[in-house]
């Protein structure tokens, strides 16, 4: 299950922001997940509320996801589409000549911290 390696990721990475920032408790996250990332979102929550438990840090850190919906441009038509509906063939001239725009991301958008 690679969803707890991204949770230890993602702690180290709260853990250095704290640091740097002089904070004592993290109380929310915000991750934003690309819908073709790869993430299991019901896995990342469980490996979550396993982790923050051991974590004094993030002991009472609530997490909150928020879905990146996947697009993908096509390089012939020049439009752009649903990825997941369509996959890499464009539903607008049917070329494969198509690269993923957005979706594959994981990224922290907000922190909420004392």
């Amino acid at each position: 299950m690679h969803e707890m390696g991204i949770v230890l990721h993602l702690a180290k990475t709260l853990d250095e922001t704290a640091e740097e920032n002089k904070l004592s408790k993290i109380g929310r996250v915000t991750l934003q997940v690309g819908e073709v990332s790869g993430i299991m979102t019901d896995l990342f929550t469980d490996a979550w509320d396993y982790f923050k438990k051991k974590h004094p840090m993030l002991e009472e850190c609530t997490l909150e996801l928020e879905t990146i919906p996947a697009v993908t441009w096509c390089d012939n038509c020049k439009k752009t589409y649903e990825t997941v509906k369509y996959g890499k063939t464009c539903p607008h001239c049917g070329s494969g000549e198509t690269w993923l725009l957005q979706g594959n991301e994981c990224i922290i958008k907000e922190i909420e911290a004392e």
